[in-house]
């Protein structure tokens, strides 16, 4: 299939393609007229950087998962070194919920400084 298939079936830009292309987590053969040329595996190994990218992963992050997709394994998660960059995010992520919440505690605290007798409702800070 050439790149506007691939697109439309992934849901992601030509563009998008040619730059996983150009970093290489994808590759295209070329036909003799120049075009790029994808086979269904394609639209398996972009949807998983997709999926990656949804939720926070770089594309350096996805490059396990589709090195794994690449090799066989039914799951871009299901290889070391896969698990080994979903800890490092889950650690990353907890790491920022950390930040967050001593944030909010100085906010809530500077809030309560400032208004005294103020309730926070839920879900308003």
């Amino acid at each position: 299939m050439r790149i506007g298939e691939l697109a439309r079936r992934s849901g992601v830009s030509p563009r998008a393609l040619r730059y996983y292309e150009q970093n290489g987590l994808i590759r295209a053969r070329r036909s003799a007229n120049g075009y790029r040329e994808y086979d269904e595996a394609d639209v398996r190994l972009v949807a998983e950087i997709r999926s990656l990218i949804a939720v926070g992963f770089t594309l350096e992050d996805a490059r396990p998962f589709v090195e794994c997709l690449k090799s066989g394994h039914e799951s871009g998660g299901s290889c070391p070194e896969s698990v080994a960059v979903y800890r490092r995010k889950l650690a990353d992520i907890d790491a920022e919920i950390r930040a967050l919440l001593a944030r909010r505690s100085e906010v809530a605290a500077q809030f309560a400084e400032a208004c005294p007798g103020c309730l926070i409702k839920r879900g308003e800070a």
